[in-house]
């Protein structure tokens, strides 16, 4: 799918992009009146449903934070990165690694936009405009062979992008290019819808197909499929709430028992891999 990648921003306020209904359901400002009404079927007529999007941004952050303290790696790429929002990935390995470098990867022009303004004054990252489903225009784009030594270990992260791509589109193809072009010791993080063979993940599959045509929802063993080739690492794919929880925000009981997860807690999944 080469030539995916687009440059010349250009935002239409009157379609929902996905990037902005997800900064909308996590409290963001960077969306408009069309964003705002998908966000609000979720609100409405999903009630509870917003919990999808807190556990997936956190479990992204813990994931950061582990592989920035605990591996040597110090070079990150945020694949449908989506826009800027609290503990971007910048800010959380930077907190921990400060050498720690990050290129964002999103097609929506908004942030694009949004991100250089955030990052302009941040020498260590990038924000580079470019189709997920087009990982060598990814890999090849002048901003990411600037910053990312492929040569030495990476982080490569699907932080709830992989659902967007339909199975058509090869979802595991893509992870498959990435996990060819880095060296051993990569990292790399899923997170993805999780299906729960119930009414609410039906119709919240069906209103994301209708809006944007796409929208997946996938069970544990087709997430694992997607990282065929990596060694999946302790708890596995897990609820997003489940995956190395910190204390703050912990579904563990005070006793060590598990407090039961809502069903939309359910249907988040996140999973950390290796490259042997």
């Amino acid at each position: 799918m080469a030539g995916m990648t687009v440059e010349g921003p250009s935002i239409d306020p009157s379609r929902p992009s996905i990037a902005r209904v997800y900064d909308y359901l996590l409290g963001g400002k960077d969306n408009y009146a069309a964003d705002r009404e998908v966000g609000d079927v979720f609100k409405r007529d999903l009630p509870g449903s917003v919990a999808i999007a807190f556990a997936n941004r956190a479990a992204l952050t813990r994931a950061v934070a582990e592989i920035a303290t605990t591996t040597g790696i110090r070079q990150f790429v945020d694949l449908g990165s989506g826009l800027p929002t609290a503990d971007n990935v910048h800010q959380v390995a930077q907190r921990h690694a400060p050498g720690s470098r990050v290129v964002y990867v999103d097609i929506d022009p908004q942030v694009l936009v949004h991100g250089r303004a955030l990052l302009e004054q941040n020498e260590r990252t990038r924000v580079v405009r470019a189709d997920v489903r087009d990982p060598e225009g990814v890999h090849d784009h002048p901003d990411t062979q600037e910053l990312i030594d492929f040569d030495r270990p990476v982080a490569v992260m699907f932080s709830a992008i992989l659902h967007h791509v339909n199975d058509e589109e090869d979802p595991a193809g893509i992870v498959r290019y990435w996990r060819d072009r880095v060296p051993s010791g990569s990292y790399f993080f899923v997170s993805h819808f999780r299906s729960g063979n119930n009414p609410e993940t039906a119709e919240a599959e069906r209103v994301l197909q209708q809006t944007f045509g796409r929208g997946r929802w996938r069970t544990d063993k087709e997430i694992e499929s997607l990282l065929d080739g990596l060694e999946i690492l302790d708890p596995g794919i897990v609820p997003a709430s489940l995956w190395r929880p910190e204390t703050v925000d912990s579904p563990w009981g005070d006793n060590g028992s598990v407090q039961e997860l809502t069903v939309w807690q359910r249907l988040i999944a996140a999973g950390l891999a290796r490259k042997a």
